[in-house]
């Protein structure tokens, strides 16, 4: 009496825990559905039931959806025939759904029928769509930014007694390196190279304010020093932050006597003059163009210029690059290339540091060339 007893709380045991699988089943909101071997739907759950009806359970799996045939990618044949779990996204209605089938085993371990579970995913993929189309649209904005970007650079070649070659190629598909040849008179050449913070968006709108400034202040100052300090206050009305910031070197040639009178703004990477085969650097001291100061004066430096003279002005982007190591290009290395170039200087360069760096660059990278002709 006892051991039947025992028995029947064992048999309710296990219909306890039957039914608690069913409790979990209908209580999902994902679809659940099993699938026998021949296609026939042997168990829905509740929320599959409430969307498609009570009359499902022994109907063929596909013809619940309104098919006339099987799918063209059955996933429930491809775990039959596998074992193994298969995936796929179907539209049902006007959602999407994620479907996933894995298979139901016996104690033989022989595959009897397969268990699908359907995840609404609309939602998801319908926020997918959006941020691929936005993200579309605002490529063909950065593509059309940076064909306006590249567009007013000036043109290589001559201008007046100086030749002008450059490489630009920004690291992303806009620049915060900026520079310009400007005309200021008959007998007057300004250049400048400048650096903005970062780069990107922010720092491609920052190069507009330097190009569009620029292009007033040169006219109206033919002093580099002056010239600068009025960048200066121009930047002070924008009230950035500190960290909005860009260094510039700024010169004026002096086409009839040939002189370079120049500026550094915080320009770290130094401009070199390439005069008879030796190479020293056009040092100026000064601050960078920040909100960090009220008023910045800086101190003018002037050379004569020689015919084959050249002066190679260039952003971090170049002394910056870094080979597996970690380490950088450097300076050294850049004069050392300067110095061994037998061809055309910007091209040594640019290979000389192909050759160097490991992975793409990470900031941008232009090289400015003047040479007296």
């Amino acid at each position: 009496m006892i051991r039947q007893k025992e028995k029947l709380t064992s048999r309710q045991k296990i219909k306890g825990h039957r039914t608690l699988t069913y409790d979990i089943l209908d209580g999902m909101v994902d679809w659940v559905r099993v699938i026998n071997n021949n296609g026939i739907i042997i168990y829905a759950n509740k929320s599959m039931e409430e969307a498609l009806g009570k009359n499902i359970v022994g109907a063929k799996c596909y013809s619940v959806f309104g098919k006339s045939c099987p799918c063209v990618r059955c996933i429930t044949d491809t775990t039959v025939s596998t074992g193994e779990i298969a995936e796929k996204e179907e539209e049902i209605g006007d959602k999407i759904y994620s479907i996933k089938s894995s298979p139901v085993r016996d104690i033989d371990d022989n595959i009897y029928a397969v268990v699908e579970v359907f995840r609404d995913v609309t939602r998801e993929r319908k926020l997918e769509k959006e941020i691929i189309k936005k993200n579309e649209k605002m490529s063909k904005d950065l593509a059309f930014a940076r064909k306006i970007q590249k567009t007013i650079l000036p043109k290589k070649g001559s201008y007046g007694s100086i030749d002008v070659d450059y490489l630009y190629s920004p690291s992303e598909m806009l620049s915060g390196d900026m520079f310009d040849i400007c005309r200021i008179d008959q007998d007057h050449i300004g250049i400048y190279i400048s650096d903005v913070v970062g780069h990107g968006v922010t720092a491609s709108i920052m190069t507009m304010f330097v190009k569009q400034s620029m292009a007033g202040i040169t006219s109206e100052y033919l002093s580099p020093s002056k010239a600068i300090s009025q960048l200066h206050k121009n930047f002070l009305d924008l009230n950035l932050d500190d960290e909005n910031y860009f260094t510039i070197f700024y010169g004026v040639i002096n086409t009839k006597n040939n002189t370079f009178t120049y500026v550094n703004g915080g320009h770290n990477s130094i401009p070199l003059l390439i005069k008879d085969d030796k190479v020293s650097f056009l040092e100026a001291t000064g601050y960078p163009i920040t909100s960090l100061f009220n008023e910045v004066k800086y101190e003018e430096q002037a050379i004569k210029l020689d015919k084959d003279d050249k002066i190679l002005l260039y952003t971090d982007g170049i002394i910056e690059a870094k080979n597996e190591d970690k380490e950088l290009f450097g300076i050294d290395r850049l004069v050392q290339t300067v110095k061994n170039s037998d061809k055309d200087l910007i091209n040594s360069i640019k290979e000389k540091i192909d050759e160097f760096k490991y992975d793409e660059l990470e900031d941008d990278f232009t090289i400015l060339q003047l040479k007296v002709i």
